[in-house]
């Protein structure tokens, strides 16, 4: 059924713009789709489509509680911008506290095993809340971000989640997002211009040289396949 839903919506959307599918989706799924934010470029983009048009879509971000104080900085001019509510989902208070309190603030150094446990409390578990009940994940994947993502589809079906996603950037270009954000003065992370290209938690994300791939970055002292479980298959 899920696949079916999929295929109708790719259809369906076909011939429209990205404005024009956000609107259709709203439209069609009211009140039950949801875009998820870290403010990175990509997201800044799909904001910025949403409070143009003023869509009814419900944007919210995860707080993990160790954010660079630049996405705060970049949060907050996208709110005065826009004027569109950004709710903020935070990880269980006692699911921290345990951990710190079990394995000490670094832990995730230590193991991959160990990271992905951080990321679990701090964002994938907040996420599963966050998408509970709702029809349409909209997020700002792009198939160049990494060889895990080329795969995906413009509309799937996350079974993870048990939600449909749109990636309505998936085929942009590096380069067809920041001419965007150029051309629409949308905030940016300032980090971006100290070569922060994928921007997480602070302890977990460093700056990249010319040469490296966009998600050498993230995680870099381990070998795995730079994913936090967010969207991961």
């Amino acid at each position: 059924m899920s696949i079916a839903i999929t295929n109708t919506l790719l259809e369906k959307t076909r011939s429209l713009s990205i404005e024009e599918t956000l609107a259709f989706l709203a439209n069609e799924f009211k009140d039950k789709v949801v875009f998820s934010t870290s403010f990175g470029q990509e997201d800044q983009v799909i904001t910025a489509l949403i409070g143009q048009n003023d869509l009814p879509i419900t944007i919210f971000t995860l707080d993990t509680g160790r954010l660079f104080q630049e996405t705060y900085d970049v949060f907050h001019k996208t709110l005065k911008k826009y004027k569109k509510e950004i709710k903020v989902c935070f990880p269980e208070a006692s699911e921290v506290e345990n951990l710190l309190n079990q394995k000490g603030p670094n832990s995730f150094y230590e193991s991959v095993e160990n990271r992905k446990e951080c990321c679990f409390i701090r964002k994938v578990a907040p996420l599963t809340k966050a998408l509970k009940g709702n029809e349409i994940w909209i997020t700002g994947l792009r198939a160049e971000q990494s060889e895990n993502r080329n795969d995906l589809e413009v509309f799937e079906y996350d079974e993870k989640f048990d939600i449909i996603k749109f990636n309505p950037l998936l085929k942009w270009t590096l380069k067809e997002v920041e001419d965007y954000l150029e051309k629409n003065n949308v905030p940016q992370n300032a980090l971006h211009k100290q070569g922060f290209v994928s921007i997480g938690c602070a302890p977990c994300t460093r700056a990249i040289t010319p040469d490296e791939d966009i998600r050498a970055g993230r995680w870099w002292w381990e070998s795995s396949h730079k994913e936090c479980g967010l969207h991961q298959k």
